[in-house]
């Protein structure tokens, strides 16, 4: 069974630690704030202009000047602080976020990533995703295995232009963990009652498999 978004989003937050500062992108990332652990300190930083950005709001919280990077709204926690999108980019620029967490159209085994254009469609523009993973050595990418009509999203070289290269070294699709070394794709863990097979068959790029991959548990 593939991993449902919000299933990404709790083994996401596993990596988070006491303090970090995290930049979360639009999709699957942005749901990690609902799943920070209890008791933990972490700062949500968005490239538009918010450091200390809470949990998505009910509809009693629900503020429409409270918006993150992607135009959804959001809250604000204790301590938060707002600011322009330019202070925003130096802290993003500066290597001052410690876990950015990402999607992603496609990952190759140098470690690229492609997520801003598919050539022929409308795009709103790229965002702040090239400087994320220009600024940020610790980066987590979130994404479907394959896309819609079946194809792997794990290539052995990206087909699509580049947000950044060679910057990547963990991907947690809706199959897999897996990690980027030496020019391959690492197996970690696999989704709960996803095969290692299934996971080999619709992995394109060079893949290493350990004698034992444990399933992701959720308890």
């Amino acid at each position: 069974m593939t991993l449902t978004r919000e299933q990404m989003a709790r083994r996401v937050a596993r990596e988070l630690q006491d303090g970090f500062y995290v930049n979360l992108g639009i999709g699957i990332p942005t749901l990690v704030a609902n799943y920070i652990p209890e008791g933990m300190q972490v700062m949500l930083q968005s490239e538009n202009g918010l450091l200390g950005m809470g949990p998505f709001p009910t509809e009693a919280e629900l503020d429409a000047d409270m918006i993150n990077a992607g135009k959804q709204t959001v809250t604000a926690l204790p301590g938060a602080s707002i600011f322009s999108s330019a202070e925003s980019f130096a802290m993003i620029r500066g290597g001052h976020i410690d876990l950015t967490v990402l999607g992603a159209f496609e990952v190759d085994v140098q470690g690229n990533i492609a997520s801003w254009m598919v050539p022929g469609k409308l795009i709103k523009g790229m965002g702040g995703s090239m400087d994320l993973v220009a600024g940020a050595d610790n980066i987590i990418v979130t994404m479907t295995h394959c896309s819609k009509d079946g194809q792997s999203k794990l290539l052995s070289e990206c087909s699509l232009p580049l947000t950044g290269a060679g910057c990547i070294r963990r991907v947690l699709t809706d199959l897999a963990y897996l990690e980027i070394i030496d020019g391959a794709f690492h197996l970690k863990e696999r989704a709960p009652g996803v095969s290692v097979e299934e996971i080999a068959e619709k992995t394109a790029g060079k893949l290493v498999i350990p004698d034992h991959v444990p399933e992701m548990t959720f308890a």
